[in-house]
């Protein structure tokens, strides 16, 4: 028994440095396995670096030109949201400005805006923003808004002091219910801390199935793996198999993982209110994973193209599913339970609860457990897809 044992471990270390070198060999899986990995990133983190946006070009219409409005755009300009690209004399002039991209959106101060004021009637201020890219239309309306609520409170904290009101009655009167606001979680509102914690997650999953896939279809087209078929037809023979490329896979992910969720989380200074034990003890059966998923596909692969072409199509619907872009919740049921299949799919929730919110094992304790059942599953498929493709090779070099 021991001896079998020691064999196995044998074996298994020859599978494992067998992998390590033809990853090291392969230039196109080490740019998916390690290139990627510090490309992607990276990428996408100095680009949400500013986390929100800000100082989006207006243009302001000023169509009264008084004093009052005049004070309302020195207001506009102090907003952290917008930034005045220039004050038009006609509408016309600013449709030009927005539809030549020199500015987001358009705010208008209509004709008789003082007058309307003093006579204490109810004026309105037109915006106009860009629907069709959100994040910029949001900015410009709640930039407006807000600007043009604060001028509207001190307008009518000014007549109340005149009827006789002190400054702290009158603000009392004009805001009886006042909001405190509380971001927990993701203090900035940034967007960056919204969405990479995620976005490094399906990073790690999609090129590592994309880099197993193109090991496993160079290795189809090399004729490479005829070697392994005597071992894997053997009782047992497809575990040392196995436990070697899994063994190899998880070594370079290792490192990959430490820099993703560790020194690039820290540098942008991502939530991080987990403990790095508890990370990692998350991480693990998240790559086991992943990996045993890896090699249950890359059987079905004939050539490297094939798995390139395939995970390809499969990542933005692996985003979606996710629950980043869109809530888990208002995704049809259907879609979501299958969209369990991805091990990036469980392991986002429980990861940016531990990450973001703090959360330890036990909270997670439900996710940890089906990622280890997903393991589990994708570790039977692997040795399954293995041993039959072994029996296959061996039929096929019997039939030649």
């Amino acid at each position: 028994m021991f001896k079998k044992i020691y064999q196995g471990l044998v074996m298994t270390g020859q599978f494992y440095y067998t992998e390590i070198r033809n990853i090291r060999k392969d230039s196109g899986a080490i740019l998916i396995l390690i290139g990627a990995l510090m490309i992607y990133p990276l990428a996408y983190s100095i680009g949400y670096k500013s986390e929100v946006v800000r100082e989006l070009k207006t243009t302001i219409v000023d169509q009264d030109r008084t004093n009052t409005s005049h004070q309302l755009i020195k207001m506009l300009e102090g907003a952290e949201q917008i930034e005045i690209n220039r004050v038009a004399f006609s509408l016309e002039e600013a449709e030009n400005d927005f539809y030549e991209g020199n500015s987001g959106g358009i705010v208008v101060i209509p004709q008789n805006f003082e007058k309307d004021i003093l006579n204490g009637k109810q004026t309105n201020v037109s915006v106009f923003a860009d629907g069709s890219y959100f994040l910029i239309y949001r900015q410009v309306i709640a930039g407006s808004v807000k600007t043009a609520g604060t001028f509207s409170a001190g307008i009518e904290i000014k007549k109340l002091m005149m009827e006789g009101k002190t400054y702290d009655q009158a603000m009392q009167m004009r805001d009886p219910l006042s909001a405190d606001i509380h971001f927990w979680f993701n203090p900035s509102s940034g967007y960056g801390s919204f969405v990479m914690p995620g976005i490094i997650i399906i990073i790690l999953q999609q090129t590592l199935l994309i880099g197993i896939g193109m090991l496993g279809g160079t290795a189809k087209e090399k004729n490479r793996d005829s070697f392994m078929v005597p071992v894997a037809l053997k009782t047992g023979g497809v575990l040392p198999i196995l436990f070697g490329k899994t063994l190899s896979y998880l070594t370079v992910y290792f490192f990959n993982s430490v820099v993703t969720m560790i020194w690039i989380h820290s540098w942008f200074n991502y939530p991080n209110q987990g403990s790095y034990l508890s990370v990692l003890m998350l991480t693990l059966p998240f790559l086991l994973s992943v990996i045993f998923m890896g090699i249950t596909l890359s059987v079905l692969f004939k050539r490297r193209e094939s798995s390139i072409m395939f995970m390809v199509f499969l990542s933005p619907i692996v985003v979606f599913l996710s629950g980043i872009s869109w809530p888990a919740s208002s995704i049809p049921s259907v879609m979501y339970y299958l969209a369990h299949l991805f091990p990036s799919t469980i392991m986002i929730p429980a990861y940016l609860r531990m990450r973001s919110m703090g959360a330890g094992m036990y909270e997670i304790r439900h996710e940890y457990f089906q990622l280890l059942m997903q393991m589990g599953f994708y570790f039977f498929t692997a040795a399954m897809a293995l041993y039959f493709s072994a029996k296959h090779n061996t039929n096929f070099r019997g039939r030649e």
